[in-house]
């Protein structure tokens, strides 16, 4: 059993290299969605110039 699982994972360099690829994209993607909602929603007087 443990044979079949560990022969479908992905070789070492491709696990890691998306580890550090999803480190990076997932905070940017929620930085700019929150940048997004914040310049849409926000009052006037709480925008800045």
């Amino acid at each position: 059993m443990w044979e079949n699982i560990i022969g479908r994972l992905p070789d070492k360099l491709i696990l890691i290299c998306s580890i550090f690829i999803l480190t990076f994209l997932v905070p940017f993607v929620i930085y700019k969605i929150n940048k997004k909602l914040h310049e849409n929603s926000d009052p006037i007087w709480k925008k800045e110039d």
